[in-house]
């Protein structure tokens, strides 16, 4: 890695973490003349181990398949292919992607192939969200990718920034890293403008902010500095605060890797708790609810339980998996709304389930999505 000048960005101390998804573009990992280089990509991995040493949990969202299945079939490696090439080119490179970053850990690397759409589904943003947070509980390293071999705008887009804020919000993160190919975030493009400044710390990203990033310096990869700061509202909107930094620098990585940042931090706009709770709170409900006992009632309002269905007596409605609903109770004046939450369960399951111990729900059902019918993650109380 290069390590012939330091950065000019003045040292930060980041804030204690504790999950972080790393964000690494194909401007890192491409080589001269196509396919993959782990020139850079080792540095970020040595960052990566030491924080999973540390007791922390990292997922790598990583560009590069449509680069590595360039160096596979040259011939379709025109700039500016048809889209089906592209695709193609993309399901040749995900396996070499995969393995080189498996060649840096001990531990197993999964990959999973996600789109934009996995991701506005809410059932499927469940499923999602489940399968990383098994993995990580499993000990695995995620790599996530967009599923470009199916996706058409996505991969148009090419557009990992993004989806890396949306992954982190997904699994809960408390930072998002993002490895580019500059020192972070200029008051113009430096490649261009001899006067531009560093910006070390972004506290609102107003539209003079915004109007400070240009387009793609790289031939490899699609995402300007503009989506690095679009992929840093979306997880500031989580509650998650943003870092970008040279991935190139070998004395930037290692500083990172010891809690330092020499690039730009982008903060967000309130704490990651306070912006899921607002969330869930204001977010539309689906028609119907889930009908609790007192004690569950209790469990939920004095020791910040899941709710369980062995606390439920009833569901109203036809909600599905994934909708937001209604935490209901009998009072003293009818029925009170307690709590919203997203349901683990359709309205049908829960009927089904309602009063059982968790460990019979997969003998009731046939299957299973976890032992709560709403996680204490996806609740909310009211008043």
């Amino acid at each position: 890695m290069n390590d012939a000048a330091p950065s000019p960005f003045a040292e930060q101390i980041l804030p204690p973490w504790r999950r972080a998804v790393l964000k690494v573009g194909s401007s890192l990992l491409a080589a001269d003349g196509g396919g993959l280089t782990p020139r850079f990509a080792l540095g970020l991995a040595q960052f990566v181990s030491a924080n999973l040493l540390a007791g922390r949990e990292v997922v790598i969202v990583s560009s590069g398949a449509v680069a590595a299945g360039r160096a596979i079939v040259p011939r379709a490696a025109e700039a500016g292919a048809a889209i089906a090439a592209r695709q193609a080119l993309a399901a040749l490179g995900q396996a070499q992607l995969a393995t080189l970053w498996q060649r840096f850990f001990e531990r197993p690397v999964a990959q999973v192939l996600l789109t934009h759409d996995d991701l506005r589904n809410r059932r499927r943003y469940l499923n999602a969200r489940a399968t990383l947070k098994e993995l990580l509980a499993l000990g695995a390293l995620p790599v996530v990718n967009e599923n470009d071999t199916v996706s058409v705008d996505e991969l148009k887009l090419g557009d990992n920034d993004n989806l890396a804020a949306i992954v982190a919000a997904l699994v809960d993160a408390d930072a998002l890293f993002i490895a580019t190919d500059i020192d972070g975030l200029y008051t113009a493009d430096p490649r261009r403008d001899p006067r531009a400044r560093p910006v070390e710390d972004v506290r609102e990203l107003s539209e003079a902010v915004m109007a400070m990033a240009g387009g793609s310096g790289s031939a490899v990869g699609t995402g300007g500095m503009h989506t690095k700061l679009q992929a840093a509202a979306k997880a500031g909107a989580a509650g998650i605060d943003t870092y970008l930094f040279n991935g190139r620098s070998g004395e930037v990585v290692r500083a990172l890797a010891q809690g330092r940042l020499y690039g730009t931090r982008v903060h967000a706009g309130r704490s990651r708790i306070a912006a899921r709770k607002y969330w869930l709170r204001h977010a539309p409900v689906e028609p119907g609810a889930i009908v609790v006992d007192a004690g569950a009632a209790r469990a939920l309002r004095e020791n910040g339980a899941s709710l369980l269905p062995g606390g439920v007596t009833a569901a109203e409605g036809d909600f599905r998996r994934g909708d937001m609903v209604e935490v209901r109770m009998h009072g003293g004046d009818g029925m009170q709304c307690i709590a919203r939450g997203i349901s683990q369960y359709s309205a049908v399951d829960v009927r089904r389930i309602a009063g059982c111990h968790s460990r019979v729900i997969e003998a009731t059902l046939g299957y299973n999505y976890g032992g709560s019918v709403v996680h204490r993650d996806d609740l909310v109380l009211l008043p």
